[in-house]
């Protein structure tokens, strides 16, 4: 979703000349038609080396281990004749799928299970693991580390875009604001895939309108307490967070269009 903004321009300047690779996770989430564009862009702020990767089917995947045994024995700096084995750091922002990628790559040349934990929010790899084995001819070991981004975030526009790809915890941005900032995003792309899903007549922008639609279209109810003169009443209202939620984790899951937010 984020070609752009998911980059840890710190990271950029830490790598220096050091070789390297530039992962774009989740390829079928995003549109394919900025492909081009985002290409582009990367190649005049001199990243030459570009994979789109999607994890679930392993597309593409296979480029990866080729490709950095390449780059290794190109660069001046690695000296190969003494050690046969390649120990590949994988780095970026949270969430984008740095565990995936390396259980992919066990599957693909390895035929092995899961090495580490996945899940769909930030903060699942915790440390720094131990070297995972991924390939055997060339022999290379990958190591996982935690998500790391910037200590400040350039922008307002940047930290929304992050948050909705869950690289960072959607509390601490607040369920309500992340779903205006997605439907100003999605109408804004002209995806109007949300109007059929949860029935609504046409496209619309006014959040509070399309979070009582999707409440009513999937049953999100909760039980308030009233105080009234006489006593406690228990009330069921729609549940709006429930809702925001779940538009959240529906364009998640790619089920609202395929969108590059940058």
């Amino acid at each position: 979703h984020i070609p752009l903004s998911g980059r840890n321009p710190m990271l950029q300047e830490a790598l220096g000349i050091r070789p390297h690779i530039l992962v774009l996770n989740k390829m079928d989430l995003a549109d394919p038609h900025q492909q081009p564009k985002v290409l582009e862009q990367l190649k005049q702020e001199g990243c030459s080396h570009v994979v789109f990767t999607d994890c679930q089917r392993d597309g593409n995947v296979k480029k990866i281990v080729p490709l950095v045994a390449k780059l290794v024995s190109n660069s001046p700096r690695y000296q190969r004749a003494e050690n046969v084995e390649y120990c590949i750091l994988v780095i970026g922002v949270p969430n984008m799928g740095k565990s995936s990628l390396i259980n992919s790559l066990r599957r693909l040349h390895l035929k092995k299970g899961k090495a580490t934990a996945v899940g769909g929010e930030p903060g699942i790899t915790k440390a720094v693991l131990t070297r995972i084995q991924v390939c055997e001819k060339p022999l290379m070991y990958l190591v996982d580390t935690p998500g790391v981004l910037p200590p400040k975030l350039g922008d307002m526009e940047t930290g929304m875009k992050l948050a909705l790809c869950g690289a960072i915890r959607d509390h601490l941005v607040g369920e309500d604001i992340m779903a205006d900032y997605l439907l100003y995003t999605l109408n804004k792309h002209q995806q109007f895939r949300y109007v059929q899903r949860y029935g609504l007549a046409e496209a619309c922008d006014d959040i509070q309108h399309v979070l009582k639609r999707v409440a009513l279209t999937l049953g999100k109810t909760q039980k308030v307490k009233v105080l009234t003169g006489t006593g406690n009443v228990n009330v069921t209202t729609l549940d709006y967070s429930a809702a925001a939620y779940e538009l959240i984790r529906a364009f998640r899951a790619g089920h609202l269009g395929r969108v590059t937010l940058d």
